[in-house]
């Protein structure tokens, strides 16, 4: 079992295929497995960790990022040993902004992204994030499931021009090294590496948008920009939230699973996403493969992947997702997963 790294985005730093999610630690997973599970995912060659500052706002903002801490506290070299990405834009630090400065301002998104640079550094014990991602756009357009568009200029929030000056400024006091974006828009994409080379502000390395056998509408637009332009795509919920292991079908709950928790992120769980779902997990089955690792292996075959993004919740799950890596997809089975794809396309945008 050999994990493989490649650069991140145009930047020289190398980061492995198999990206470590943590969104579930502290929450779904205790942090004596979490430490155990990041242990394992180190030995075996995975050395990219992604977190935010929001996860696990559930059980206490930002402890999902005190465990990396507590566990980089450790040393052992830790620390060192991770390229670490995490993010920011939380919707919670509104109520922190009292009375709130221009909206639009360059002024309003350098108080947002620096208190929140500052509390990220603190619980994860660092002086330096290697990866600073925007968690969302800070404007009113698609993503976490939106399709229909329509400009609401009285939600537009701190131009991406204002943004990158600010980040500008964080690079060069050496508290963050590379940025990077997540669920954005062609749109999006494009206006960062033009503003980046127009004003000389530094470039995005990454974006970190949903990509799985249910969801591929990162494949519209996006995906050229990603290959071509050295925006390497890092794949969050590359398993659907669990879904395409087939755990949930037949109106199975498994105790603790996430969609069994968090029952709002349903789009995985609609009618034709079951019958997608079950289609994918029959062709691993009859093909002799583990449904969670037949469709890992397709996210991590894509020419504009850097990283696949695996949240695993226990050492087992860690297992089957890396064991992920050595399988590899027959010409015939890929053609049988562009066949369900063609019938029922993006069941779960």
């Amino acid at each position: 079992m050999t994990v493989e790294h490649k650069r991140l985005g145009n930047h020289g730093t190398i980061v492995s295929n198999l990206c470590l999610g943590t969104v579930n630690f502290g929450t779904v997973t205790s942090e004596k497995e979490s430490f155990a599970i990041m242990d394992r995912a180190l030995e075996l060659g995975i050395n990219f960790f992604d977190t935010a500052d929001v996860y696990g706002y559930q059980h206490g903002y930002g402890i999902v990022e005190e465990i990396l801490g507590r566990w980089f506290a450790q040393g052992g070299g830790r620390r060192e040993s991770v390229v670490l990405a995490t993010k920011v834009y939380s919707a919670f630090l509104k109520d922190d902004l009292r009375p709130e400065p221009n909206r639009q301002s360059r002024a309003y998104g350098a108080i947002k992204i620096r208190r929140q640079l500052e509390g990220s550094l603190r619980r994860l014990q660092t002086d330096v994030i290697d990866l600073y991602q925007m968690h969302w756009p800070d404007r009113d357009t698609n993503f976490f499931g939106k399709l229909a568009y329509f400009h609401a200029p009285e939600k537009d929030g701190v131009p991406i021009s204002e943004t990158l000056a600010v980040l500008d400024d964080l690079v060069k006091q050496g508290k963050i090294r590379m940025i990077g974006i997540s669920n954005e828009t062609p749109w999006g994409c494009a206006e960062y590496l033009h503003i980046s080379k127009e004003k000389k502000l530094p470039r995005i390395v990454s974006i970190q948008n949903p990509y799985n056998l249910l969801n591929r509408t990162f494949e519209i637009g996006i995906s050229e920009f990603a290959h071509r332009e050295q925006v390497g795509l890092l794949a969050y919920s590359p398993l659907a939230f669990g879904a395409l292991s087939g755990k949930y079908l037949n109106n199975q709950k498994p105790e603790g699973a996430r969609l069994t928790l968090f029952e709002r992120f349903d789009r995985y769980l609609n009618p034709r996403a079951i019958q997608a779902t079950e289609a994918y997990v029959d062709l691993a089955k009859k093909n002799g493969l583990d449904p969670s690792q037949m469709a890992l292996s397709y996210v991590s075959s894509r020419p504009f992947l850097t990283s696949n993004i695996i949240g695993a919740t226990s050492m087992e799950q860690l297992k089957i997702d890396i064991e992920s890596i050595n399988v590899e997809l027959s010409k015939e089975i890929i053609k049988e997963i562009e066949s369900i794809h063609e019938k029922i396309p993006n069941p779960s945008p």
